[in-house]
């Protein structure tokens, strides 16, 4: 493998690590490669100078973002060349986090620290790249696991920054071995044994009972009309769509469920403006006595008139007020623009909203059942942690998301976005109830495992059962401080370490 590292050069060794890394969060259950996905790349890094690093680390990352994201530019939602634009600035963005990493590395002269520091500078890579509206923790290398789901247990302790640091130790003790200085019969026993001891936890958390004491279980609705979004706000195919999801709204009531979730956006109508719907399904709800969590877009006027645009949620319990909660974390170029007066890609939205430009909320809402808090999250929120954990800390016991992947088609999009999800429901030790509008709807218990899950492109309408513990876990509670430590390990104990080696 040296010999043969030997003989590519940088430009090589970056792509071969990109399409390694990239298509590992691809939904075709090759997230194995990601154990030795960044060895390409580690060999660039380990022997070059901190410009050519920089270079070389933008390359491999431009590789991996484009192949990771690429569904990024199947958005039907707007243009094709600006959805292709989009996919194109989020690459270049992204890309300067891994070349700031190779950039980093090459400033240290001994490769044995430059192998140390790597899992602590990765996870930081992440974590700093959480923040801000361009915050993006999609593409944390936790998605890649999905199929390790007994490791992803160990994330309720350090969020998925754990499963980073997990994976580039993996990477990093393989070079080491096979590229420095071979380990031990002895060495290589102990990290095996430490390797199944970690897996064998992990198992064990898998498979532990998760029903705690109090325990109470609620029924659950979800329903997933299968619509498509580009035709909802149709005014020629509005009272069609109307009438479907009130004839699916009638089939989720048949179930007699304890509450009915629908999807993102689900009606074409501003709910909290048209009297005339939002009573409708009032009376729906008041009738039923079973209470509705709608997805709703909402206009608002500020002081100086301006109209102002919100992606909302809408709680109708029986014989009570509605309550809302509009999305807090906005998706940048898409729900609004970082450049108003340069890019406006929701102008091509069939929405009737002025230049599709969103506000973001600032209120984490609980909504209640039956003394039962819980909370929603809209669509993109569930891929930042931050969100799902602060619902939790604040008291609720489970989890809603709405979502409307629809405009993704059967990208890769829709999948990594479940499966985030599931990240979630770990991370908090909550069940997770997601409903999309062309899926992928489901149930998520505690552990991550799926007790219900409706594939894309169909219509449908289910009831499960979720049982309610006590949500929260060393996480909930303590949130990013694993991924804080690795930060302050990466400015102060590599420094040190490389003044003592010297």
């Amino acid at each position: 493998m040296k010999n043969y590292f030997s003989k590519l050069n940088n430009l090589q060794l970056a792509i071969i690590s990109g399409v390694l890394i990239g298509i590992s969060f691809h939904p075709i259950h090759l997230g194995i490669l990601v154990y030795i996905g960044f060895i390409p790349i580690f060999h660039s890094w380990f022997v070059n100078t901190p410009k050519s690093n920089f270079f070389s680390g933008y390359i491999f990352g431009i590789t991996y973002n484009l192949i990771s994201n690429y569904w990024m530019a199947t958005n039907s939602g707007a243009e094709f060349i600006v959805v292709l634009l989009s996919l194109i600035a989020a690459t270049v963005y992204l890309s300067i986090f891994w070349a700031l990493a190779g950039f980093i590395v090459g400033f240290y002269e001994n490769i044995s620290i430059k192998i140390l520091i790597m899992p602590f500078l990765i996870v930081s890579l992440e974590w700093v790249r959480s923040f801000g509206p361009l915050g993006f923790a999609w593409g944390n290398l936790a998605v890649t696991q999905m199929d390790m789901i007994h490791l992803l247990q160990f994330i309720e302790y350090g969020g998925t920054y754990i499963i980073t640091f997990w994976i580039v130790s993996i990477n990093s003790v393989i070079y080491y071995h096979f590229f420095k200085r071979s380990f031990s019969k002895q060495k290589l026993v102990m990290l095996l044994a430490l390797l199944l001891g970690i897996n064998a936890i992990g198992l064990i958390k898998l498979n532990m009972k998760s029903e705690r004491n109090n325990n109470i279980e609620l029924d659950i609705a979800v329903i997933q009309p299968n619509l498509n979004p580009n035709e909802k706000w149709d005014r020629s195919t509005r009272e069609l769509t109307l009438n479907i999801m009130d004839s699916l709204h009638q089939l989720a009531i048949d179930l007699n469920p304890h509450i009915i979730l629908f999807p993102e956006t689900a009606l074409p109508a501003y709910l909290r403006l048209n009297n005339s719907i939002r009573k409708r399904l009032q009376s729906a709800v008041n009738e039923s006595n079973i209470p509705i969590l709608i997805g709703t877009v909402d206009r608002r006027f500020d002081d100086l008139g301006k109209k102002l645009y919100f992606n909302s949620s809408m709680y109708l319990a029986p014989n009570e007020d509605y309550k809302m909660y509009d999305k807090i974390h906005l998706v940048p170029f898409a729900e609004y623009d970082l450049m108003p007066y340069i890019l406006h890609p929701l102008g091509q939205l069939n929405l009737n909203i002025d230049r599709g430009i969103f506000m973001g909320g600032d209120n984490y809402v609980k909504f209640s059942y039956d003394k039962i808090s819980f909370s929603n999250l809209i669509c993109y929120e569930s891929s930042l942690p931050r969100y799902a954990r602060r619902f939790i800390k604040d008291g609720a016991k489970f989890l809603m998301i709405q979502a409307n992947d629809g405009w993704l088609g059967k990208s890769a999009g829709p999948y990594q976005h479940f499966e985030l999800a599931r990240l979630r429901a770990i991370e908090n030790r909550v069940p997770i109830v997601r409903s999309g509008n062309t899926g992928i709807s489901g149930i998520i218990m505690r552990n991550g495992l799926v007790k219900k899950k409706v594939p894309l492109g169909e219509q449908s309408v289910f009831k499960e059962k979720i049982t309610l513990g006590d949500a929260g876990s060393f996480y909930t509670k303590y949130g990013d401080v694993f991924a804080s430590l690795c930060f302050v390990i990466l400015l102060f104990v590599g420094p040190i370490l490389s003044c003592i080696k010297k």
